[in-house]
């Protein structure tokens, strides 16, 4: 009797379906957007921290969020690939949907494609961001399985489509590239007072930490990292050999290179980092990690007068206005 029961189990269960194959990617992917000052090395970061987790074993997608479209020039040697924006355009006028290989294109297992934006004068960056994340997500975005997607924004550039990620969250973290120099920390600060806003009002986005990028020894990088409390996650040396191949657009963050311990443990550090949640300097407080020589600080604002703008005396005019005697 048990073992006629038992029988009927099994049949009962041969007879069901197997269950569908999953079209959504079962692992969570690690989205981190990184910010920093125009020309501080974000590209050149990014190039060679993608290439690094590639190499360790990691499905990486890069994704250029800089009008001018030069996130990937590093990765793929100088050559510069077709923009979303710009194929979206083309495809559209032709009648023709784009696909995935129109846009996204690949180097020893990294994946990268470029958002691109309009000419000079002829339409909004930001607005262009926001539309290039409209067709990734027709193009299936939330569905890719990768490990980490890795984009690259303008930290000086404060119109809303450049705050996207952070606004949305639709990362779990930023990165901040950053130099010992006021500007690069400038933007820096705003990118951690962007993350507080939004944070204020619900956010979940946090600071991974500081990249600091041609690093001289001054320290003021390390400074501004220790005051507003997140980590330093690589100091890359003001190095020669750096600055040649880079030029060249040669990847240095290959395991096998002399920069490879540096890159290897910067893959390790972003991938760990926790979002944390920074306190931004004022402006005296963002002066103050200079010298006062560097920046100014012993400058006294003199205000002006009337007769500086109009380069004489003002001439005593009479007034017309009635004035009534009050009882």
């Amino acid at each position: 009797m048990n073992m006629h029961l038992t029988g009927a189990a099994l049949r009962a269960e041969a007879s069901q379906e197997p269950d569908p194959v999953p079209t959504v990617a079962a692992k969570e992917t690690q989205i981190i957007a990184i910010y920093g000052k125009g020309g501080i090395g974000k590209s050149f970061t990014l190039a060679n921290l993608s290439y690094m987790m590639a190499q360790q074993g990691k499905k990486v997608l890069l994704i250029g969020c800089d009008p001018k479209s030069d996130t990937t020039s590093l990765l793929f040697g100088g050559r510069a690939c077709p923009t979303i924006i710009e194929t979206s355009t083309k495809r559209k006028l032709a009648g023709e949907q784009v696909a995935i290989g129109d846009v996204c294109f690949k180097r020893d297992g990294v994946y990268a494609m470029e958002l691109g934006g309009p000419e000079v004068g002829r339409g909004c960056g930001g607005r262009g961001i926001i539309h290039g994340f409209e067709l990734l997500e027709k193009l299936g975005f939330h569905e890719w399985g990768f490990d980490y997607v890795l984009l690259d924004f303008l930290g000086d550039v404060v119109c809303g489509g450049f705050g996207l990620p952070i606004a949305r969250d639709m990362c779990q973290k930023v990165i901040v590239v950053g130099s010992n120099d006021l500007q690069s920390l400038y933007v820096a600060n705003n990118v951690c007072s962007a993350v507080e806003y939004f944070r204020k009002l619900g956010g979940n986005v946090g600071v991974g930490g500081l990249v600091i990028n041609k690093d001289d020894g001054t320290g003021e990088a390390q400074a501004f990292a220790e005051s507003v409390g997140i980590p330093v996650l690589a100091s890359i040396p003001a190095d020669e050999d750096i600055r040649r191949k880079s030029a060249n657009y040669e990847i240095i963050g290959k395991p096998d290179g002399r920069w490879g311990p540096l890159f290897a443990d910067l893959a390790r550090n972003v991938a760990e980092a926790a979002p944390h949640q920074p306190k931004p300097l004022t402006q005296d407080g963002l002066l103050g990690l200079f010298k006062s020589e560097t920046v100014g600080r012993d400058v006294v604002l003199e205000p002006a007068t009337v007769e500086d703008m109009c380069g004489a005396s003002p001439i005593a005019k009479p007034s017309l206005e009635v004035v009534y005697d009050t009882v």
